[in-house]
């Protein structure tokens, strides 16, 4: 019993000097949005999503040589930014116009997915329970390319419901195992529609930076299930990458600024 009390006591000691974590605030848009403790810190995998992207799973944010886009046929918008490679960064938010191909970068569309369209196409591609991913169809030379951040944000309450999200100039090296267009190679889980409102707006937002190739695309993919750690696990999520195999955290000289460009 002793040894109860002591260690309780501990405990409360050390949460009367542990500082609360602050919101984490990024830039996207022109605006500025708040992440708080409730948004889900999204898992990266480097397990490929199965199915081929033009085929089989809408795309959200693609180039311009994504053919057969499943998209016209469920009505569903897309942005293609047209990219050929060689870019310093890809950073844009998805379209609920089929083939937006006039959106400019880090702009957010005059039109924009409803909680009740979203929750209607993962369900007719096969989600029994609104889980989702987002797939990655990396396209690189030799050299690796840098997923900076992934948002899934709620417009009209203007709240981050889910985000991939390094510390801030950080970023996560990617690399192709197989390159091309059309086959995933990598994804984000933890996404549901679980708890979307049928009228509001929604977006994605995808931003990717030492572009060395053709076009990076961003694309929905059912049912995929994992467990999602929350935001106030945000040391432990950063360590967790030195494991990935393959992958390598990359850490790069802090510009000072408070906040920027996610």
């Amino acid at each position: 019993m002793r040894k109860l009390l002591l260690a309780a006591t501990a405990l409360i000691a050390l949460a009367a000097v542990t500082p609360a974590r602050a919101d984490i605030v990024r830039t996207l848009g022109g605006s500025d949005w708040t992440i708080g403790a409730n948004a889900t810190l999204l898992g990266f995998s480097a397990v490929a999503p199965p199915g081929n992207q033009p085929k089989n799973n809408p795309c959200i944010i693609c180039g311009a040589n994504q053919p057969n886009q499943t998209n016209t046929l469920l009505g569903f918008g897309y942005t293609d930014y047209k990219n050929t490679g060689n870019e310093t960064s890809e950073t844009y938010f998805s379209s609920g116009i089929v083939r937006d191909d006039n959106l400019a970068a880090d702009t957010i569309s005059l039109v924009n997915y409803t909680g009740a369209q979203l929750i209607a196409v993962v369900a007719a591609l096969g989600s029994a329970n609104g889980t989702f991913s987002i797939g990655i169809d990396a396209n690189n030379t030799n050299k690796v390319q840098t997923l900076e951040s992934f948002f899934f944000l709620d417009l009209t309450d203007h709240k981050v419901l889910a985000a991939f999200l390094p510390a801030l100039d950080d970023g996560i090296d990617i690399k192709a195992a197989s390159n091309g267009t059309g086959y995933p190679d990598f994804q984000l889980t933890g996404l549901t529609t679980t708890g979307l409102i049928a009228n509001h707006e929604y977006a994605f937002f995808a931003r990717m930076t030492n572009i060395n190739d053709g076009p990076d695309s961003f694309f929905l993919v059912p049912g995929v299930q994992a467990a999602v750690p929350e935001l106030s696990t945000w040391v432990m999520f950063i360590i967790g990458f030195a494991g990935v195999g393959g992958l390598a955290m990359r850490k790069r000289r802090q510009d000072g600024h408070a906040f920027r460009l996610a």
